[in-house]
């Protein structure tokens, strides 16, 4: 079990960026894969991007060339740079893991809100 903490969420102008940063301890992330959800009041979870290897990393459409996930290993980090945000986007963000042999994401953070103005 990794313990996951969310960072970096705020109040951001449509078309504007915002970087979340997504640290782990416990174990490494680098042997994780990890994933980014989001959740809208009233509206169910839902899938933002997720990645193992930089091949492997795949993207909601919603989001597809807007936003990036990343691995900083040395820091046990992973980032989700979030670009040309819209007013849609106002979400809590979560990052998740799980064993690459698991079915279901295990691990969670708490959570990290981005409200996006128009």
């Amino acid at each position: 079990q990794v313990q996951l903490v969310e960072s970096g969420g705020g109040l951001v102008q449509a078309g504007g960026s915002l970087r979340l940063s997504c640290v782990g301890s416990g174990r490494p992330l680098s042997s994780l894969v990890m994933g980014w959800f989001r959740q809208a009041p009233g509206k169910d979870r839902e899938f933002v991007g997720g990645t193992y290897t930089p091949s492997s990393t795949k993207y909601a459409d919603s989001v597809k060339g807007r936003f990036a996930i990343s691995r900083d290993n040395a820091k046990n980090t992973v980032y989700l740079q979030m670009n040309s945000l819209k007013p849609e986007d106002t979400s809590v963000y979560y990052c998740a893991s799980k064993l690459r042999s698991d079915t279901e994401f295990r691990s969670w953070g708490q959570g990290t809100q981005v409200i996006v103005s128009s």
